[in-house]
């Protein structure tokens, strides 16, 4: 750090942190999406499940876990404000993707949740009750509270999710099916289908289960069932979704309409479909999770987010986990750039972008969802850098961010190949920009913080 300190920097992260905390009835209860006050964006006065996420395990490191427990308990209040449409019955195990809490001045108000039923798309958040559970599981880790996770109230909240995410279907495989826009990636993307995130995130919340769900007859066959799941989910990923020189190969030379439990190509993905910037991409020992899979369709592109938390869930091998962090050394100017991170690499343009993204003129290429750089992903990164071994990676990129964040006043999105612009639509004071950074010093300088994230292997 040359013009501003680490330690200015942290202390202006945590300001901007404090000030964005939310309370109920003089209890802290979340923290806001942003600060910025010059941009008419009032949803983003909202505590969203997902961006609560860092901020939640910074407290946890802080030893705050007051406002960790108070969100916990009012995400589950709030189950019940779920809007039916007619023809179709509560989903119990869904959870909101944000809420809002009353003003100071209004005594009488109480909590309301969005459910995806204000969201640009009304398309539910599938991530919400799958963050809520790691993040439980967080809590009981650093505070020994299982008493919290073994309550009635809990333990209800949890077998409705898991009722309603192993729910059977018409699929095939192991992996879930999601709409699109159903999580981080909150637009139209070409995510829908079996997007990585989502595979990462349920095998997330299933190892999870398997601590915090108690051994009771009425658990008994989600416990079972979450379990296999969980050990197909993690076969099937690892093999299916895996992308290196030697499996490209493999899927270039695919014969299609193949029938037969001898098929080598199980889903029949045509190798004309492998796009043109592939060829010399992947550099010697490296690869990566491509970002969607189903019938006849891979999606090559490479979702940091997807990737780095299946890293930091186990979701990975060690080899691949190795591979993952090495593509990010090779190709950093690509997928890191000036601010990192790229949240999907590379973007799409022309005809692609307008086929796929509905000409959204918020996602044009390298900006917001399609190629821009978040440095939300910031801690994630981190934690997967030092999970593999590879803290040269996490403090480069640490050292090239932590500054210009601070001086941008934590911008939400940066656009551009490089990174390089303030999202043209980007708010300011973004809480969890100034919360990934704070938990990403936590992960590289304190080797027990990483502990509030501790992957699960069964």
């Amino acid at each position: 750090m040359t013009a501003t300190s680490t330690d200015d920097i942290l202390k202006s992260a945590y300001a901007l942190l404090d000030s964005a905390v939310l309370s109920y009835k003089g209890e802290p209860t979340g923290t806001a999406a942003a600060l910025d006050d010059r941009v008419a964006a009032p949803n983003y006065e909202e505590c969203f499940v997902r961006d609560f996420v860092p901020s939640a395990l910074v407290f946890l490191c802080d030893g705050k876990p007051e406002i960790v427990r108070n969100f916990l308990k009012m995400v589950v209040s709030l189950r019940h404000q779920q809007p039916v449409m007619e023809g179709h019955e509560r989903a119990l195990g869904l959870m909101p993707a944000s809420f809002r809490v009353p003003g100071e001045q209004d005594k009488e108000g109480t909590p309301t949740a969005d459910f995806g039923e204000l969201a640009i798309g009304r398309v539910a958040p599938v991530d919400s009750a799958m963050w809520w559970v790691i993040l439980l599981r967080s809590y009981v880790l650093v505070t020994g509270d299982v008493a919290l996770a073994h309550s009635e109230e809990f333990q209800e909240s949890m077998r409705f999710t898991l009722d309603l995410y192993l729910k059977e279907s018409f699929e095939t495989s192991p992996a879930m099916l999601v709409p699109d826009a159903s999580f981080m990636i909150d637009r139209r993307m070409g995510v829908y289908g079996h997007p990585l995130e989502i595979q990462a995130l349920l095998y997330g919340m299933l190892s999870t289960a398997q601590e915090l769900l108690l051994p009771t007859p009425e658990n008994e066959r989600l416990l079972s069932n979450s379990k296999k799941r969980m050990q197909t989910l993690r076969s099937y990923v690892r093999i299916y979704y895996w992308l290196d020189s030697q499996r490209l190969n493999e899927i270039h030379r695919f014969r299609s309409e193949e029938f037969g439990e001898d098929a080598a190509n199980h889903l029949n993905i045509y190798p004309e479909t492998i796009p043109p910037w592939m060829d010399g991409w992947l550099p010697p020992n490296s690869g990566y999770l491509v970002g969607n899979l189903g019938v006849g369709r891979m999606d090559f592109r490479l979702f940091s987010f997807g990737n780095l938390l299946a890293i930091m869930f186990g979701l990975t091998t060690d080899k691949q986990a190795e591979k993952i962090m090495n593509l990010y050394d090779a190709r950093w100017s690509e997928l890191v750039g000036e601010m990192p991170l790229k949240i999907v690499y590379p973007a799409l343009d022309g005809d692609k972008w307008r086929y796929t993204t509905g000409s959204d003129p918020k996602n044009v290429p390298w900006s917001y969802h399609n190629g821009g750089s978040w440095p939300c992903l910031i801690w994630a990164f981190v934690g997967a850098a030092v999970r593999t071994g590879r803290h040269d990676l996490a403090r480069k990129v640490m050292a090239q961010s932590m500054e210009k964040l601070c001086n941008d006043q934590w911008p939400e999105y940066y656009d551009g190949k490089n990174g390089s612009l303030i999202g043209r639509r980007s708010n300011l004071k973004q809480t969890w920009s100034a919360s990934a950074v704070i938990l990403g010093h936590q992960f590289l300088e304190d080797p027990d913080a990483l502990a509030v994230f501790e992957s699960i292997n069964f």
